[in-house]
């Protein structure tokens, strides 16, 4: 059994984000069985970056304007100079981590991404990490700033940037993984199953033509 099946996470991105900060966590996620969703302000695709060079555009998968945190069991948030600054400026968006929050779900954050947290006024007391460039940001919002490559504090799980992408990884498939349960589980057994039902069908349509055609050529 994969780690995360079943869950459902929730990546909140805009317009900027990083793009390996969101592209490698979100290929991890999916090995891992989860169900990943990008949620943007806006439909259709955003457009990450390379620091500073344009790069690929990523389909959004829904809107805040059509869910919400308690829709998800856990959420992630890519960084990037543009995407965190996109974002909070949202009403949407705040009441959106400052939601799941609430519910206690499991957050992982890297880079530029806590600009959102403290916007939504979530930084007091907390321990985190991100971009050193951010650091006074954070410190000023009441957070408690660490130079490491990861910092857990309860939910949250942070890390600075690229550079540590793989011990961030680990570091959230862990923190979501300690927020699995029977009923998330489950998801998938309970998931309808007529896909994997029309692809037999097909696979037999196609095995059946070949016998035919194969007696076909012997006669």
């Amino acid at each position: 059994m994969k780690k995360l099946t079943g869950m459902r996470v929730a990546v909140l991105a805009a317009d900027g984000f990083e793009q390996v900060e969101l592209t490698r966590p979100v290929k991890r996620l999916e090995r891992e069985g989860a169900q990943v969703t990008i949620v943007s302000l806006h439909k259709g695709r955003i457009r990450g970056m390379n620091l500073l060079v344009p790069g690929k555009k990523v389909r959004v998968d829904a809107t805040l304007r059509e869910v919400k945190a308690a829709d998800f069991d856990a959420v992630l948030l890519p960084g990037g100079f543009m995407n965190p600054d996109f974002l909070r400026q949202s009403a949407l968006a705040l009441d959106f981590v400052r939601d799941a929050d609430l519910l206690d779900l499991p957050i992982a954050v890297i880079c530029h991404g806590p600009w959102l947290l403290a916007s939504a006024g979530l930084l007091e007391g907390r321990h985190v990490t991100s971009w050193p460039g951010i650091r006074n940001d954070l410190e000023n919002a009441g957070a408690h700033w660490t130079d490491e490559p990861v910092v857990r504090d309860g939910n949250w799980v942070s890390s600075r940037g690229p550079h540590d992408l793989l011990a961030f990884e680990h570091a959230l498939v862990a923190l979501f993984a300690e927020r699995m349960t029977p009923a998330i589980a489950q998801r998938e057994v309970t998931s309808p199953s007529w896909p994997k039902w029309i692809a037999g069908g097909l696979a037999a349509v196609a095995t059946l033509g070949l016998v035919a055609r194969g007696r076909k050529a012997l006669a």
